[in-house]
Formats: structure tokens, C-alpha cells, sequence
């Protein structure tokens, strides 16, 4: 049983959080539509992907500006101590930085699949498509910034294409990115040099090269083991919390495999299986209390526990509230 998760490294969610303080919006109501506390997110959590909507459409809301992605992407600093700068830096030169980037990019994100093609003197890396305009401009963005800093400022794209008709007005684009902008293209793409390919890194180290390449196939079979928790959820949510039901070995059974190896794969994610349910139930509460107006008793039926008491005692230690005052608090 299995269904494609797309989610970002943790990373980005944390540096537009401090982008977002530092340009003076109001982070908090930003990110409160996407449950989370007013407070940097953890930088090692990846996170859903399908949250994007929500989170930049209160972003635009928020901060009246209608092209919000396009400049928080901006501002978004180099993203540093990740593994795929290593493999940047350690790499010969600026082209082979990029094609491992290819190869390792669904550690930065899985919900866009980059590709590098050669046409004359041009560059691309195509891809670069998603259903919500300001998640890819700041994508975009948070991309240039990464490529200057890694080519020490020599990388320049020559145009870039987005895929969607209706964006923000072409010379601001031109006054963000530093190039013409093509919008209604079928397929988002950045534009560059091919001379740049052959940009020699000032650092690079073969012997740590195939330290950091180690690394990032680590990383790589460890992301494919988050699918597992995705899977575990879709599960919970399909409505054996609501039956009691949902104990390790009905759970293991479900995805056709052991109780056994279930433990030892979440083991390897540094989690186990009671605190997957316990992050999913908070989650379901947290939504329960803030958007709806069930009663108690029902989301402490739809949540899984057995009497309102091992709720609450459940919920003040998640929050440190009451069910009623934190329900109070978000709809009020």
C-alpha cells in the first residue's frame, strides 16, 4: 500500500521563516494556516508538500503583496551544510556540481523533477513546475541565490521560463532574477551559459567527493524510507483510529510486511511507531479544535482515545492547553 508523498527538506521551511521575520511579516498568522507554531520550524523535519496552497495563499493574504513568493525567494540567503553544497563544492567543476544536484534532488524537494539539457550555448534546467505560483518563484529564487553563492557570484541566468500565463509584471521579474522572463511556457525552466559548466570549484577534493557522494545515497534511501510514515498515516486516517483498532501488528499487516520490520525501518528514521501516532493525532486534534466545530467527545472518538480525560491529559502535554481553551484561542 503505497501512494507518492511529495514533501521539501526541512531547511527551506526554516529559512523562510527567518526570511519571512526579517522582511517584518507577520510569520506567525503565516504559518499558523498551516498548523505550525510561531517559532523557527525544525530545520532536519522534511515537510509535506501539500501544504503550499494554504501556507502561500495566507502568505499573500497576510502581506497584501501579490507576488510574495517572487520576494521572499529573493531574500532567502544561500542554503548552507546540506549535503548537496558539499557535493557542489568537493565536485571538479560548476557542471558536474550541477548533474549530481540532478541526480540527488529529491533530498532539497520531490515535487518538482529537475533535468539539464545542453542546446548550443545554452543551459537548461527544466522541471521547474508546480501548481502553486508562489512556491515556485520562491523556489526559483532560493535556486539563483544557492547557484551565485556556489559559483562565487559568476552564475547568471539568461532567461528563465515560467509555466503559467498570469504572474507578476515582467519588469519586476527582470528587476528580481536579472533576465527576461517568459510566462505561458509549457514546462519552467532556467536558462544559462554553457560556459559556466566548465566553472572550475575552488574546493574541489576528490577523496571527500566520494565521502559526501556516500553521504547523499544514505540520505537518499533514508527519504525513501519517510514514504513509510506517509503510508502509516494514510492508514490512520482511513478510520481505524475511530475503531480502536490500530495497534502495531493490524497496522503491519495492512502494509504487507512484519511487526518486526516495520519497527526496525522506523527505527532507522530515529522514530517509533507510537510516536507516529501520537504526532498524527496531535495533528488531527490541533485541525478538530481550530477548524470545526465537533464536539469534544467526537474528536476524542475520531482521535482515538478511549475517554475524555486520556484525551485532555494527551492534548495539555502536546500544547499546553486545554482542548477548550486552545479551541477557544483559534476561534475566537
Amino acid at each position: 500500500m503505497s501512494s507518492e508523498n511529495t514533501s521539501d527538506a526541512g531547511v527551506f521551511l526554516w529559512m523562510v521563516y527567518q526570511t519571512m521575520q526579517k522582511m517584518n511579516l507577520d510569520a506567525a498568522a503565516i504559518f499558523a494556516s498551516v498548523h505550525l507554531p510561531d517559532q523557527p520550524p525544525d530545520k532536519f523535519v522534511r515537510r509535506d508538500n501539500s501544504t503550499q496552497q494554504r501556507f502561500w495563499r495566507a502568505a499573500e493574504e497576510t502581506s497584501q503583496d501579490q507576488d510574495i513568493g517572487l520576494h521572499v525567494g529573493a531574500n532567502v540567503p544561500p542554503f548552507r551544510g546540506q549535503v548537496i553544497e558539499y557535493l557542489f563544492l568537493s565536485s571538479p567543476t560548476f557542471g558536474e556540481g550541477l548533474q549530481r544536484t540532478m541526480h540527488y534532488q529529491a533530498l532539497l524537494t520531490n515535487a518538482m523533477s529537475f533535468k539539464l539539457k545542453l542546446d548550443g550555448n545554452t543551459v537548461s534546467i527544466s522541471g521547474l513546475n508546480h501548481p502553486v505560483r508562489h512556491y515556485l518563484e520562491c523556489a526559483i529564487g532560493i535556486l539563483l541565490n544557492f547557484f551565485k553563492y556556489i559559483s562565487e557570484n559568476n552564475f547568471a541566468p539568461t532567461e528563465i521560463w515560467l509555466p503559467y500565463q498570469h504572474g507578476a509584471e515582467l519588469k519586476e521579474y527582470k528587476k528580481i532574477w536579472g533576465c527576461d522572463v517568459r510566462l505561458g511556457q509549457t514546462d519552467g525552466c532556467i536558462c544559462f551559459h554553457s560556459t559556466l559548466l566548465s566553472y572550475p570549484s575552488p574546493a574541489h577534493e576528490p577523496e571527500l567527493l566520494k565521502i559526501h557522494e556516500s553521504l547523499a545515497e544514505t540520505q537518499l534511501e533514508l527519504l525513501n524510507k519517510h514514504q513509510l510514515i506517509h503510508d502509516i498515516e494514510k492508514i490512520l486516517a482511513s478510520g481505524i483510529l475511530e475503531s480502536g483498532e490500530f495497534d502495531q501488528n493490524i497496522v503491519a499487516k495492512r502494509l504487507n510486511r512484519s511487526a518486526r520490520s516495520l519497527r526496525a525501518d522506523l527505527q532507522l528514521l530515529n522514530t517509533t511507531y507510537e510516536k507516529v501516532i501520537a504526532h498524527y493525532r496531535e495533528r488531527l486534534a490541533r485541525r478538530l479544535l481550530s477548524h470545526t466545530q465537533e464536539s469534544i467527545d467526537q474528536i476524542v472518538y475520531l482521535t482515538g482515545f478511549s475517554e475524555p480525560s486520556a484525551f485532555s491529559r494527551a492534548f495539555k502535554r502536546w500544547t499546553g492547553e486545554t482542548p477548550s481553551a486552545y479551541r477557544q484561542k483559534k476561534q475566537a
